[in-house]
């Protein structure tokens, strides 16, 4: 058995605040990693710690970049247990798309559409759960109670007897140094 882990962050950037007070859930982004120490995380983020737009597929670090400058923010770190099979197939879909990251672009329709309950889905176009929730459905990781492009990053604390466990609940500074 192998495990992808997936780290839900909320933080103090303007775009994060105003997704929070839309949604009212603890948490704002999620990405995907392939190693418990998160050595590298992938998600649909922006490109420029500074600035949210432009946006797409990201190779994201804890200890640097967005992460570093945001401090100890609140996040919860889960994890799913997958055959070997499973997990090099949702490294390849990463890959893969990481081989042509500029052909993706983030959502901003999706993401708004998310929030009134209408699922969008358009070619080579995600948002951060939307992402996470499609590389976990499409290798098998993780069935969906619904469409990835209407999964928040707070719905996959609920999925727990699908398998994903709670690893840490608190502040980044705490994943950091674990």
């Amino acid at each position: 058995m192998k495990f992808l882990y997936l780290l839900l962050t909320r933080s103090t950037s303007l775009p994060s605040r105003l997704i929070g007070l839309f949604t009212s859930e603890p948490f704002t982004h999620i990405s995907l990693a392939f190693d418990r120490e998160l050595t590298v995380l992938y998600s649909f983020a922006r490109k420029y710690p500074a600035i949210p737009l432009p946006a797409g597929l990201m190779e994201e670090h804890i200890d640097r970049g967005f992460y570093r400058k945001q401090g100890d923010i609140p996040c919860a770190l889960l994890r799913i247990a997958v055959p070997e099979k499973i997990y090099f197939h949702a490294q390849t879909l990463v890959y893969n798309m990481l081989q042509r990251r500029e052909d993706y672009t983030y959502s901003i329709l999706g993401l708004l559409l998310c929030r009134m309950h209408i699922s969008l889905d358009r070619p080579n176009r995600y948002f951060c759960s939307q992402f996470v929730g499609t590389v976990l459905a499409q290798s098998g990781a993780l069935e969906l109670p619904k469409p990835a492009s209407l999964m928040h990053p707070f719905d996959f604390c609920s999925l727990r007897e699908s398998g994903l466990e709670l690893l840490y609940l608190g502040g980044l500074d705490g994943v950091r140094s674990a």
